[in-house]
């Protein structure tokens, strides 16, 4: 099953520009853009993992991670592949990054899913306390179109949508569906743009996802997670400087400091418990909640 895309335009050749996240790639015919996921097929931009869910899980609400949101509550987390950063360290590599393996012809272990059956999935777990939909696992936000008639869906239905995400996505499609959703748990990878340009190969991608956060803030519940990784990210000074960054947005906003384990093409040693501990103390001069995960 696949879907034509939003927020494209065509281009000479049969070629096709995708703006969806600032990647704004140029696809050709038959090629797919940096997502892994967004196709062009005769000049069209379509959307390959569209209603392909590869993971759902039934999961307390503070595992996504949010504190401050519904505590106590259960969501319904469904995920695709593909994402439109290449981190070294990604947690979730074998969802993310295996896409040959999910667009195969037949896929053991991939549900292909209408917006409508997973609204009534998630309205089946409301009496084991589910509150809605997380869009989690993957990078939700190159799941767009069908994220985008889901969360309008679920939001009809009373319940809560849940992005749990990079913030690596173009001002015009954040706008979009925004209104939508309820909360957000967004990765803010580092505070240097080095960062992600090395580790993340996105150039620039930090001033979009503090444009995301941003923007986010005003509509929605938003926390944010730092994955404290050594000699990448773990200057206590620069802690200082994200957290006084989202104090100035607002102090109660909700930084979680999460602890590196060593996954996928990272093979750096674990992150030492005092350097996230000294890291947490710096952030709570600026921010009322900090939290440390994976400890």
């Amino acid at each position: 099953m696949s879907n034509q895309a939003m927020y494209y335009e065509k281009t000479e050749n049969d070629k096709v520009q995708c703006y969806l996240c600032p990647h704004n790639c140029v696809i050709s015919p038959n090629r797919i853009g940096a997502c892994g996921v967004r196709e062009n097929i005769d000049g069209e931009l379509y959307s390959l993992n569209y209603g392909k869910i590869t993971a759902m899980a039934l999961d307390p609400i503070e595992k996504k991670p949010l504190y401050h949101f519904h505590s106590g509550s259960t969501v319904l987390s469904v995920g695709t592949f593909g994402c439109n950063l290449k981190c070294s360290f990604c947690q979730n590599w074998n969802i993310a990054h295996q896409i040959d393996h999910y667009i195969s012809p037949v896929t053991p272990g991939t549900l292909d899913c209408t917006p409508d059956q997973l609204v009534q999935e998630a309205e089946k777990y409301a009496a084991k306390g589910n509150i809605g939909l997380a869009y989690t696992y993957n990078e939700p936000s190159i799941w767009y179109e069908f994220v985008y008639e889901t969360s309008k869906l679920i939001k009809e239905k009373g319940l809560v949508n849940v992005l749990v995400t990079n913030g690596y996505i173009s001002k015009e499609p954040l706008a979009d569906i925004l209104p939508y959703i309820d909360a957000m748990n967004i990765d803010l990878k580092a505070y240097n743009m080095s960062f992600y340009k090395d580790v993340c190969k996105s150039e620039g991608a930090l001033e979009h996802v503090k444009n995301t956060i941003e923007q986010a803030a005003k509509k929605c519940h938003v926390e944010v997670t730092t994955l404290v990784i050594p000699d990448l990210n773990d200057s206590i000074e620069e802690i200082g400087k994200l957290a006084e960054w989202l104090a100035s947005i607002s102090s109660d906003i909700v930084l979680h400091l999460s602890r590196y384990f060593p996954q996928y093409k990272l093979d750096k040693p674990a992150t030492p418990l005092k350097t996230l501990n000294v890291a947490a103390e710096k952030a709570s001069q600026y921010l009322n909640y900090v939290y440390l995960g994976n400890v």
